[in-house]
């Protein structure tokens, strides 16, 4: 985030799993339509009134909170001559100037009474597609590093829809999200890259174990 421009809250969602139905005559259960609200308390494990279907690849405490750019919003309705719903991305906070480029890996920011922690870019699944039944979405997600990204707590609290977003610590690494995404989709033999974003002490764990394999595969007998 640019020290000029203030970051905003301009949607604040929650969500439980639930069915949904999607392509023909399919069902799966998930939280990606998360239905916006006015406060929700925030603790290590997420938002209260929030949740997940598949505790593999979602949820968890460095996967609390997740982060989607409201600019982009701009990017794909025009790209693909929609409207997008609402947290389209089941994302819980929808903020303006917090792009990706400009995130890194260990910021800290306080919002409301809560401070949390970036810890990765989001790895977007297939859910996204079948939600909006706009299947090319997925590998444009993956193509522009346009993800948002996900964050631990630091400290737990009530979040409001007008809740302040303040900057507390901006990482020494300076990793920025979009950085990892480009290393992680991009660049898989990038050995400098995948150095430098290991370099973030507070990438979530996740990362760190598949980069570090990674990396391994890599150098192996050098």
């Amino acid at each position: 985030m640019r020290n000029s421009e203030k970051a905003v809250i301009k949607n604040f969602a929650v969500g439980l799993p639930e069915n949904m139905a999607y392509g023909n005559g399919k069902e799966m259960k998930t939280a990606i339509r998360k239905q916006q609200v006015q406060e929700a308390f925030l603790s290590k494990d997420g938002f209260f009134g929030d949740g997940v279907a598949d505790l593999k690849h979602h949820g968890g405490p460095e996967r609390a909170v997740c982060i989607y750019p409201h600019e982009h919003y701009e990017h794909w309705n025009g790209h693909f001559e929609t409207q997008l719903p609402r947290a389209a991305f089941g994302e819980n906070l929808t903020v303006t100037n917090m792009l990706e480029r400009d995130i890194c890996i260990g910021d800290i920011f306080q919002i409301g009474e809560a401070v949390i922690q970036v810890t990765q870019g989001r790895v977007p699944c297939n859910t996204i597609d079948r939600r909006l039944a706009m299947k090319p979405l997925l590998k444009e997600m993956v193509k522009t590093g346009y993800t948002g990204y996900l964050c631990r707590v630091l400290e737990e609290g009530m979040i409001r829809g007008d809740s302040t977003i303040r900057p507390v610590a901006k990482n020494v690494q300076q990793v920025s999200v979009l950085y990892a995404n480009e290393i992680n989709f991009h660049r898989p033999k990038d050995i400098d890259g995948i150095v430098k974003v290991l370099e973030a002490e507070e990438l979530a764990d996740d990362w760190r174990q598949f980069l570090t394999k990674r990396l391994i595969k890599l150098t192996d007998g050098k």
